[in-house]
C-alpha cells in the first residue's frame, strides 16, 4: 500500500501549488513513488510474466472503450460526477490555469510520464496485488494467491475505483473490470502493469488526437 499512498498524497499538491509548480509535483510524486517500490521490492508479490501481445492489444481496446464508453454515457444523459462526491464540477479539463504555452506542454508530458511509468505500477500493487486478495481475507490477505476469484474482491474493487476516478466513474467500473478479468486469467502483476501503462499512453494520445482532455 505504501507506494499507493505516497502517490495519493502527493497527488493531493496539485490542488495548492501554483501553476508554475506543477511540472514539480508531477515529477516528485512519480519519482518518490517508485522510489518506494524499490525500497520494499523484498516484501512485494512476484511480479509474473510480461505476456506482451496480451497487454498491448488489451490497452488499445480499453483505451477505446474509455473514451467510447464515456461518450455513449454521455448521450445517455449519466452525470460524468459522481452524484454524491463533494466539490463535483462539470469539467476535469486539467488544462485550467495552465495557459497554452510552454507551462501546459511541459505539465503535459511530465503528466504523460508518470502515468505510464509510476501510476501503472503503484497501482496495479494495491489493487490487483492487496486488494483483490484483502478483499477475500483482510487479515491474512498474503496467503491468498494472486488471481483468486470471488464475486465480492471482483465487484467491490470494481465499484471502489469510482472513487478514484469520479469525473468518470461509470467507464471506471468498466475498465477495472476487465483489468481484473485479465489478472484472474494471466496471474501476472507485470501483465497488468503493462496493460495498465498502455491504456495510460493510448488513452493521453486519443485525447490528444480528439482534443477532449477531459477524459483524463
Amino acid at each position: 500500500m505504501t507506494p499507493f499512498l505516497i502517490y495519493l498524497v502527493l497527488l493531493g499538491l496539485a490542488g495548492v501549488v501554483p501553476a508554475v509548480w506543477q511540472p514539480v509535483v508531477i515529477a516528485l510524486r512519480g519519482v518518490a513513488s517508485l522510489a518506494a517500490v524499490w525500497v520494499f521490492r523484498r516484501h512485494l508479490p512476484p511480479w509474473g510474466a510480461p505476456y506482451w501481445p496480451v497487454a498491448i492489444l488489451g490497452g488499445a481496446v480499453v483505451a477505446w472503450g474509455w473514451v467510447a464508453g464515456q461518450y455513449l454515457s454521455d448521450q445517455l444523459g449519466l452525470p460524468r460526477w459522481l452524484p454524491f462526491y463533494p466539490g463535483g464540477g462539470e469539467t476535469t479539463d486539467f488544462r485550467t490555469g495552465l495557459g497554452a504555452d510552454d507551462l501546459l506542454w511541459t505539465t503535459w508530458t511530465l503528466r504523460l510520464i508518470v502515468a505510464c511509468t509510476a501510476v501503472p505500477v503503484v497501482e496495479e500493487l494495491f489493487w490487483r496485488g492487496f486488494l483483490l486478495r484483502a478483499l477475500i481475507d483482510w487479515h491474512h490477505f498474503e496467503r491468498v494467491p494472486l488471481g483468486t476469484f470471488t464475486w465480492a474482491s471482483f465487484l467491490g474493487t470494481s465499484l471502489l475505483s469510482m472513487l478514484q476516478h469520479p469525473g468518470n466513474w461509470g467507464v471506471s467500473i468498466l475498465c477495472w473490470m476487465v483489468f481484473n478479468l485479465v489478472f484472474y486469467r494471466t496471474r501476472s502483476l507485470l501483465c497488468l502493469v503493462l496493460l495498465h501503462g498502455a491504456t495510460n499512453l493510448m488513452l493521453y494520445l486519443i485525447v490528444l488526437r480528439v482534443g477532449d482532455w477531459t477524459f483524463i
